[in-house]
């Protein structure tokens, strides 16, 4: 595939960059090397081949979720600053 002087201009300020004219030449010559793979990629037959997210197999491992601690709210509330009966007091955020 051709890139042209526009294609590169225009995925400059995309990228909000500001290429000299050695750069310029450089990205085109690197961009239609990168097409050209991509378009050997296509020409693969992988009508037989199953979509994939990974390359190996992975599921997810689901446990039953159980409470393992009871209700400890006084053994909590030792380390709290301030308390007010079963709750913990807090410095006020705005007046």
């Amino acid at each position: 595939m051709q890139i042209t002087d526009e294609t590169i201009d225009y995925v400059g300020i995309l990228a909000k960059l500001s290429l000299s004219s050695e750069e310029k030449e450089q990205a085109k010559k690197d961009m239609s090397e990168m097409l050209d793979y991509v378009g050997k990629l296509n020409e693969l037959d992988v009508s037989g081949v199953e979509p994939m997210s990974h390359s190996f197999p992975i599921s997810n491992v689901m446990r039953e979720d159980v409470v393992t601690n009871e209700d400890d709210r006084e053994n909590m509330l030792k380390n709290a600053p301030e308390r007010s009966e079963d709750s913990y007091i807090v410095p006020h955020t705005f007046d």
